[in-house]
């Protein structure tokens, strides 16, 4: 009931497939846990109270029981999902609100633990992107966040993002383009991969021809 079903907003037809599904950690639903238990114990003083303000209790603790668990579900529904392609969350219950990031635009991923955090075994991610995306700016409470964080770093690595711009100098060089002669494209080419150092060629040197004599008169110095 609770499922927000990822795979309806994947794109099949492209051979989009999910790498990583990642939830909540159970760090985050702590403090709602705990205002549940609160909107509990004020039920029950519902049978302690006087007959003529029974009700009171029972809207201060129904209240805090429900919100409790709006909030509870809420984070139920809340998922992060990394993909061959992109990155996207999706979250919310009655309305569903999905933010998505290709992986072109991640330029940074940091990885904040606080020291909870680090004895319980969660993170907070914050992704720096060419377009501050709103929703996946900071993901928190994600679980095993260094493991998740590594898998992240192999999905970009493995689609070839990464390096990509360090190869264009090399690349219009394989593919032939008109490059001065001294100017520091020059010096590299790129060729199936290994990086090869072009000398420029050294002037030839001056011919010797061993029949060709001297026949100006010799001035000595007497």
């Amino acid at each position: 009931m609770f499922d927000p079903r990822i795979a309806r907003y994947l794109i099949a037809d492209q051979g989009e497939v999910v790498v990583d599904e990642v939830r909540k950690h159970w760090a985050a639903i702590v403090v709602a846990v705990l205002e549940m238990l609160l909107g509990i114990v004020v039920l029950l003083l519902a049978f302690s109270t006087p007959p003529q303000s029974w009700w009171v209790p029972v809207v201060l603790g129904g209240g805090l029981v429900l919100h409790a668990s709006w909030r509870i579900i809420d984070r139920r529904m809340d998922r992060f999902v990394v993909t061959n392609m992109r990155v996207f969350r999706v979250h919310g219950i009655l309305s569903q609100r999905i933010a998505t990031m290709p992986l072109t635009r991640i330029l940074d991923i940091s990885v904040h633990k606080p020291i909870v955090g680090r004895v319980f075994g969660y993170g907070h991610f914050v992704f720096e992107s060419a377009a501050q995306e709103q929703g996946l700016r900071e993901i928190r409470y994600v679980g095993d966040p260094d493991h998740r964080g590594l898998t992240i770093q192999r999905v970009i690595q493995q689609s070839g993002l990464r390096g990509f711009s360090a190869q264009q100098p090399f690349a219009s060089r394989k593919a032939g383009a008109d490059v001065p002669p001294h100017s520091p494209t020059s010096a590299a080419s790129w060729d199936d991969g290994t990086a090869e150092l072009l000398i420029p060629p050294k002037p030839p040197l001056p011919s010797f021809d061993p029949d060709r004599t001297t026949t100006a008169p010799i001035n000595l110095p007497y």
